[in-house]
């Protein structure tokens, strides 16, 4: 029981650092570009920041996820308090809107790229024989190529689960701002439903018909 207590702790510790900065670059994004564009909210109410005690939701960002990593769950998911925007403020309309949907996963793809970027730089390391096994550099670099790859994997995941075109998600909001106004306006009405719909689409498995390909389509080109 201790030993798997302990399995429990590395494994934390190991998804603590990329899910912080996966949510809370998430989050940021969405601010800065709604600033950019014409909205200073978030930066009024401080939320255009990397703190994470700022932007920490106490079930997205810590009891769901510890309960995926207890539960050895194929996946890791996550949110951080939502950074507030009010798109009437935003001068380019609906399209702006958007643009500041876009900005999260978008920042998350950046991420899941940079953190591929690392693990072949440190894979190389280990097999070229730069970094040997045992020295103070491997035991620095080892903890790093984890958290790298686990960074590649729930940056993609929060990437695709948040490009499902369902509003409140980014990709149902994307589709307001780019669609025509009739059918956007229809579109709109389901936000009061959409984390239900979201909540039903992961309990049946049918989000992963959606998000998946996605997935282990950029799985496959940054690890492989």
């Amino acid at each position: 029981m201790e030993s798997d207590w302990g399995n429990y702790i590395v494994q934390a510790a190991l998804y603590c650092v990329p899910l912080l900065l996966g949510v809370v670059i998430h989050e940021v994004s969405h601010g800065w570009a709604a600033e950019r564009l014409g909205d200073p909210t978030a930066r009024h109410l401080g939320r255009i920041t990397l703190n994470p005690l700022v932007h920490i939701d106490p079930v997205g960002t810590i009891i769901l996820p510890l309960f995926l990593i207890v539960t050895n769950s194929p996946f890791l998911f996550g949110w951080a308090k939502p950074v507030p925007v009010n798109f009437a403020n935003l001068r380019g309309g609906r399209r702006d809107m958007a643009v500041v949907s876009l900005a999260g996963p978008l920042s998350n793809f950046s991420i899941a790229a940079v953190s591929a970027v690392l693990y072949h730089l440190i894979l190389w390391g280990f097999q070229s024989g730069w970094m040997v096994r045992g020295s103070l550099a491997a035991g620095i670099a080892e903890p790093l190529f984890l958290m790298a790859r686990i960074s590649v994997s729930f940056n993609l995941v929060l990437m695709a689960v948040n490009l499902l075109p369902v509003p409140p998600l980014d990709g149902g909001r994307i589709m307001v701002g780019i669609l025509p106004i009739r059918i956007a306006s229809l579109l709109a009405r389901l936000e009061r439903y959409g984390m239900l719909i979201v909540l039903i689409l992961i309990a049946t498995g049918l989000w992963g018909y959606f998000v998946n390909p996605v997935i282990n389509t950029f799985m496959r080109l940054f690890l492989s």
